[in-house]
């Protein structure tokens, strides 16, 4: 008679393509995806808007696209799309500006032992940016197709006059302020530019009248031009009265045929706090979506039922307050918590809509690295794509079984990642470590798919809602 310790029971249950495996003898549950190799890569021809809908009809909800798929309102060409090895770049670059700034800053009140103020940079590197979403400028209301980022406050767009050497060629014709009925620049001396001023560089004035914006971006791009006011409709009925934005007549360099930027940082310039009044009362949330062909969206205000939500607090960061900081407590790969010390986490992350891939400090992502080495320990490894070093090769897989992989923040709140589309990016595992530990992470665009995030400033938390759209 065979011994009841040597006995494995083996369940599986199979779930719209997913397998859940639970080894009984060893009271462990791992869980595994199995996915199509294609949804690794971007190759829609056709966009379908199923999966993009906020569900809740009481708030004011815009679609959201992946900049260079077939959903996108702009198109870009071929010759247009960035290779992986350019947003890599890109996410690196975005990266060491943030890092750099923050480690800076601490460095100056370690030495100084007083508060030190830091100029607040209102933008990292907005070509790593890669969701679009369109909203109309002006009465009556022109169409621009804006670059969303959270990393972001202001909101700006490429304004007439502006000759071809000042900005850069766009699809849609330039707006146009002196069209607009309900448009007026900002006057040097008011609350409003004194405001602006105190979160960005320069005074905030161009002259004795007009007020002026600069932003820094970490690419080196430098916009300026002039601030302003006018309506901003996100849906029909739903319109920002007196919506405060920068009307660019400078671009330096030029970046990308999109229209400009829309802010949602946390600043007070940011469409997150001016829509706050008369629609979302300072809470809204971002669903990024799968794939190029399908659509997410871009929410204001809080849903009618938060139970499909966990919460973790959110945190501000001194250094870059427009930042949503959180502090996770663990990382799970196929359902098994990895060994990683809760004090490698008290720099916390960032999530970041202008992030492609993830990065953790170096103890956690060695962690996840090794975690999921194993898992996938079946599949050939590939060679490195820049500093994603975790790729493999699936020549002649038609599917792959990839492990899920969840984040724990603090107060409790666990997201399993996407396994078709928030895991892998081109076969590679879509996170990357820092130097050392104690760098600030940033959760990046990929890792975010499918899930809702939702920001309820006031409430000082973030939520997650998995398979959002």
């Amino acid at each position: 008679m065979v011994s009841n310790s040597l006995l494995l029971t083996l369940l599986v249950c199979f779930s719209y393509g997913s397998i859940a495996l639970v080894l009984a003898a060893g009271h462990q549950r791992h869980k595994f995806t199995v996915v199509p190799t294609a949804s690794f890569h971007s190759s829609e021809a056709s966009c379908s808007t199923t999966r993009g809908n906020d569900p809740h009809s009481n708030r004011v909800s815009v679609p959201l696209a992946h900049r260079n798929g077939p959903c996108a309102p702009v198109q870009t060409t071929k010759q247009e799309l960035p290779s992986l090895a350019e947003m890599l770049r890109r996410d690196r670059e975005r990266t060491e500006r943030i890092t750099r700034r923050i480690s800076r800053s601490r460095r100056l009140q370690s030495d100084n032992n007083a508060v030190v103020s830091v100029p607040a940079q209102l933008g990292s590197s907005y070509n790593s940016q890669m969701y679009v979403v369109t909203v109309g400028l002006g009465t009556p209301a022109v169409p621009q197709t804006l670059i969303l980022d959270t990393g972001s406050a202001l909101t700006w767009v490429q304004c007439k006059p502006c000759n071809s050497t000042d900005c850069y060629p766009q699809r849609l014709p330039l707006f146009d302020p002196s069209t607009s009925s309900t448009y007026s620049p900002i006057p040097c001396d008011s609350p409003e530019c004194r405001a602006l001023a105190a979160g960005i560089d320069g005074d905030g004035c161009t002259d004795d009248w007009d007020c002026a914006y600069k932003i820094s971006y970490g690419s080196g791009a430098v916009p300026t031009g002039t601030y302003s006011r006018d309506a901003l409709t996100l849906a029909p009925g739903a319109v920002v009265e007196g919506f405060l934005f920068g009307c660019g007549h400078h671009q330096d360099p030029k970046f990308d045929m999109a229209d400009g930027i829309l802010g949602l940082g946390r600043l007070p310039q940011s469409l997150a706090w001016q829509a706050s009044a008369s629609h979302t009362g300072g809470v809204f949330s971002l669903c990024l979506p799968p794939t190029g062909g399908s659509t997410g969206f871009v929410a204001l205000g809080a849903p009618n039922d938060t139970s499909g939500f966990v919460f973790t607090p959110l945190l501000t960061m001194d250094e870059q307050p427009w930042f949503y900081q959180l502090i996770p407590t663990g990382i799970s790969v196929a359902g098994e918590p990895l060994d990683i010390p809760p004090a490698v986490f008290r720099e916390g992350v960032i999530t970041d809509s202008g992030m492609v891939t993830s990065v953790l400090q170096a103890t956690a992502y060695a962690a996840l690295r090794a975690a999921f080495r194993s898992a996938m320990a079946e599949y050939p490894l590939a060679p490195p794509a820049g500093h994603l070093d975790t790729c493999y090769n699936f020549t002649g897989y038609d599917n792959v079984t990839v492990p899920t992989v969840s984040l724990t923040f603090r107060g409790g709140a666990t997201v399993d990642l996407d396994a078709e589309s928030g895991v892998l990016l081109d076969g590679c595992l879509a996170f990357w470590g820092q130097r050392g530990d104690e760098y600030t992470g940033i959760i990046g665009s990929v890792n975010q798919r499918t899930i809702e995030v939702l920001y309820d400033m006031p409430g000082g938390k973030v939520g997650f809602r998995t398979g959002a759209c």
